[in-house]
């Protein structure tokens, strides 16, 4: 099917919730609020990125009405992740006037669980995927840099190639291609940017998992550039209503493309007892 069609099929819609925050909305059912991974920009994907978007996300909306939300624009500099978390909960009671199923991707991922401890009523059953209570020390390392350098005007985006390929020798290949297409993918604000950057370097939750109330899936990629697999675990095993899932063999950006990801996450939003 053409990704035209596929819009189309999906009835895709866009727009703000309040603050601002962009999101595209697709498909039919109860609503799931999908948090974008990390983007340089706080707006809606155009182009080739909108389509891959929604081709990731239609097996999902064919079960649900999947709003892909992405972080409001004019992001002040200090921001905070429960700042955000805060900004997010605002935004989905003022949307939705009721709890919502939660599925935050990477960056996405901090702050649905930085939701889910600071908001519990906003939230009513959460996936994490590819993401965990902390970033690890190389995605922290390759964040932090990325945003200062394109802050600063300089190429950067090479910068993330280690935390997105787990191979040393590719992710060396993939950075000199990055490097060069580099000017075609900068930031439009790059205060936004570093913004939401240095609120993610800050973001550790590991003395607070035990308050997140919400039935949690864990799903992780054994092959994750950006998270270990000691990372899920330690998410996992600190929510006191969380289930583990760690696909084999898989990268950090393979999550959701994983044959069972949309399966394991409609079973665990249907079922009655997502976790037993």
């Amino acid at each position: 099917m053409r990704k035209s069609s596929l819009a189309t099929e999906l009835a895709v819609t866009s727009g703000a919730l309040r603050h601002g925050m962009p999101y595209l909305a697709m498909g039919a059912g109860r609503p799931l609020v999908f948090l974008r991974w990390f983007t340089p920009d706080h707006a809606n994907p155009h182009g080739w990125m909108r389509d891959s978007e929604i081709s990731m996300l239609a097996p999902l909306a064919r079960h649900f009405r999947v709003y892909a939300v992405g972080r409001a624009p004019g992001m002040a500099a200090g921001t905070t992740m429960a700042d955000i978390a805060t900004e997010h909960a605002d935004a989905l009671r003022a949307e939705f006037g009721a709890p919502v199923d939660v599925l935050g991707v990477s960056s996405g991922g901090s702050i649905a669980l930085q939701l889910a401890a600071d908001h519990p009523s906003a939230v009513r059953r959460v996936i994490i995927a590819s993401s965990g209570y902390r970033l690890d020390p190389l995605a922290k390392e390759s964040q932090i840099r990325y945003g200062e350098a394109a802050f600063a005007g300089r190429r950067a985006l090479h910068l993330m190639a280690s935390t997105t390929i787990s191979s040393p020798l590719l992710a060396r290949v993939a950075g000199a291609a990055m490097w060069l297409i580099d000017p075609l993918a900068r930031p439009k604000n790059p205060a936004d940017t570093l913004a939401f950057l240095r609120a993610e370097d800050a973001f550790d939750l590991s003395d607070r998992l035990g308050e997140i109330t919400a039935p949690t899936l864990v799903v992780g990629g054994e092959r994750d550039a950006a998270y270990s697999t000691e990372n899920f675990r330690y998410t996992a095993d600190g929510i006191p209503n969380s289930r583990l899932l760690i696909y084999p063999g898989t990268s950090h950006v393979g999550v959701l493309k994983h044959p069972r990801f949309a399966a394991d996450v409609t079973e665990f939003l249907t079922a009655d007892s997502p976790l037993n």
